[in-house]
């Protein structure tokens, strides 16, 4: 019996050791050459890219952690208690950091197609820098000093096979649901609001703009989110109410679900876009290989969207050529 629950458990350990490898690599990649391309092209220079910067250096934080787990998780050396308690914390930090950009960026999309002219509208977005900066200081604030204050004594022998005492006491618990829960509400709303708007969009009617493109790819955002983040939540839930012994597992295996969230931002919000595609990957692969684009059509096109302030050209994946949903020809920068 007991070699039965040793093969399980080395079993397991070799799936997490896979799949955090895989995360890592792919997470790593992704996120930087998204910083690169976004620091390197001023053409995507908007207000929206701001939270996407931030997002990406979330990701890239959250990437740091995982070296160390699968260190643990492939056998390795005993590790130091006081690094596996920091490794946790920087996984949580940063993947709450992520979860509020990622709100930021939907409520972001939403005022700027539903209220392209409001003034008050404007001047919010305007300050997208110091959302950015109030994201990272409540990330922060709101896990770091509750965490260095748990004076318990935990095991030492089992790192990340502890249980997690820190996040499942009641007040931790409320807090980070509350913290998930509240952001999910603002991006489902911002979703059903924009996709509302595309759908009442003239240009939408008109087909200029192809909305079905555009609406598989919000609420593939939105599955994603839930996808990565809720089942974590769930087990939080259920360490309140149900044998804490049998949730052990399942919140290894949601921790791991919620860290894919960082490799799968990239790919959601950055590369799965055609703006980003054609006006920045392939003129980067152009200036490293020397080349000049000699598609004088292609570079009219890109200046015609760069002068009408495609707003979801660079995030919602629109035509490099069609006007911004629900916006007239202003605001380059917006």
């Amino acid at each position: 019996m007991a070699s039965n629950d040793s093969n399980d458990s080395s079993l397991a350990d070799s799936v997490f050791v896979g799949l955090y490898a895989l995360i890592f690599t792919l997470g790593l990649v992704l996120n930087l050459v998204a910083l690169y391309i976004f620091f390197r092209c001023s053409s995507l220079n908007s207000l929206t890219t701001i939270y996407m910067k931030n997002l990406a250096i979330a990701d890239l934080l959250l990437m740091v952690s995982l070296p160390i787990r699968i260190i643990y998780y492939s056998r390795g050396p005993t590790l130091d208690n006081k690094l596996c308690e920091i490794t946790g914390l920087l996984l949580l930090v940063n993947m709450y950091g992520s979860i509020f950009l990622l709100t930021c960026i939907s409520w972001d999309r939403c005022m700027a197609v539903c209220f392209p002219m409001h003034a008050r509208v404007k001047a919010m977005r305007k300050q997208a820098k110091y959302i950015c900066l109030g994201v990272w200081v409540l990330s922060c604030a709101g896990t770091v000093p509750t965490y260095f204050t748990q004076h318990e004594n935990r095991m030492q022998d089992h790192c990340f096979d502890n249980r997690p005492t820190y996040v499942t006491k009641p007040g931790v618990t409320s807090a980070m649901i509350l913290c998930f829960a509240l952001p999910l509400l603002v991006m489902v709303v911002s979703s059903w609001a924009l996709l509302r708007a595309i759908h009442r969009s003239a240009a939408a009617q008109m087909e200029l703009v192809n909305s079905a493109k555009i609406r598989s790819m919000i609420v593939a955002n939105v599955t994603i989110f839930l996808g990565c983040f809720l089942p974590f939540h769930v087990v939080l839930i259920c360490y309140q109410v149900l044998n804490r012994d049998m949730l052990d597992f399942p919140y290894r295996c949601t921790l791991l679900v919620a860290s894919t969230n960082a490799a799968l931002d990239p790919l959601a919000y950055y590369f799965a876009t055609e703006t980003f595609q054609r006006m920045v990957v392939m003129d980067n692969l152009r200036k490293a290989w020397g080349l000049h684009s000699d598609s004088t059509e292609g570079h009219s096109r890109s200046q015609i969207g760069l002068g009408q302030g495609v707003y979801l050209q660079n995030l919602m994946a629109l035509p490099s050529n069609s006007p911004t949903v629900g916006s007239p020809y202003r605001e380059p920068n917006s």
